[in-house]
């Protein structure tokens, strides 16, 4: 009995041993921060003199005294996550089950290559998506546009109010088969096939049934997952636009989002206070979202 006792201990400290690593990252990384920034928004600091406690002057300022974030920087940033984010998930989801019908050598190319430009966001911009909409006629949609006589002149695309936040979207959708898209193909290589078998001797006809019935509900953990890391991703990838424009903000604002405005604020304007209240506010608004992603898709007991 002593001996199973001491056993389990043993079990029990050595579980503890391989958690420490993790925990004192995530303490150093992502609690020490978020407890700094939730402690700087109620101060007036901008990194040279010593935090001046001014309460909730700072949250004040950002929800009825900055008209450019209410009528501007807000609307970009929910038309910016409604369309990557719902769209993104879908795409991700369908892009994992069609991968799961294929044989393991191209299963795994293809999935390399969707994953790649999540690993090579910045690299990729600058090389591929600036080549592209270039905005001289030596870019390639221009002097495709131009050989159509669609245009008379090149546009600059990644100047324009008009075209930036568009290609914005293009780019994100691009570089949004992430890890969530990885757990959902796993996800689904793990569900057992014979299910399929018993839905069919069931009733099911059509793959479209098998998706509702079957894929769906037996990886609800993936789903959830991945709808959580494109929340995140969706509020976060707005620097998309600071790196295809080239200055922030963005012209006009056109691709300016929530992210890029407390950008502005902390590392241009070093106005840290304010822009901690605002990284507070975004940190409410992604947990306010990942609280129905969970909602949805885990099964209460």
């Amino acid at each position: 009995m002593r001996q199973k006792r001491d056993s389990k201990f043993h079990i029990k400290n050595t579980a503890y041993v391989f958690m420490f690593p993790y925990v004192l990252l995530f303490i150093i990384f992502i609690l020490l921060p978020v407890i700094a920034a939730i402690g700087l928004s109620f101060t007036n600091f901008n990194t040279l003199q010593i935090p001046d406690f001014i309460g909730f002057r700072n949250y004040i300022g950002w929800l009825t005294n900055d008209p450019t974030f209410m009528q501007i920087i807000l609307p970009n940033t929910i038309v910016f996550a409604v369309v990557t984010g719902p769209v993104g998930y879908i795409l991700a989801f369908f892009l994992a089950w069609s991968l799961s019908q294929v044989s393991k050598v191209p299963r795994t190319i293809l999935a390399l290559i969707l994953y790649s430009p999540s690993m090579t966001g910045g690299v990729a911009m600058q090389v591929v998506w600036k080549v592209l909409f270039s905005g001289d006629r030596y870019g390639y949609v221009n002097a495709k546009l131009l050989q159509l006589g669609m245009i008379d002149a090149p546009i600059n695309f990644l100047q324009s109010s008009t075209w930036l936040m568009p290609i914005m979207i293009v780019v994100t959708l691009w570089s949004s088969m992430g890890i969530g898209f990885l757990a959902m193909l796993a996800g689904i290589m793990n569900i057992d096939q014979s299910q399929y078998e018993a839905a069919k001797i069931d009733g099911i006809k059509n793959r479209f049934q098998e998706i509702i019935y079957v894929t769906v509900p037996n990886m609800k953990p993936q789903l959830m997952f991945g709808a959580v890391m494109q929340i995140v991703g969706s509020f976060q990838l707005g620097s998309i636009g600071v790196t295809l424009s080239g200055s922030n903000p963005t012209p006009l604002y056109a691709g300016s989002v929530f992210v890029t405005h407390i950008d502005d604020y902390g590392f241009i304007r070093y106005e840290m206070g304010y822009a901690a209240a605002g990284s507070v506010l975004l940190l409410l608004l992604i947990y306010g979202f990942s609280i129905v992603a969970r909602r949805l898709f885990i099964e209460k007991d």
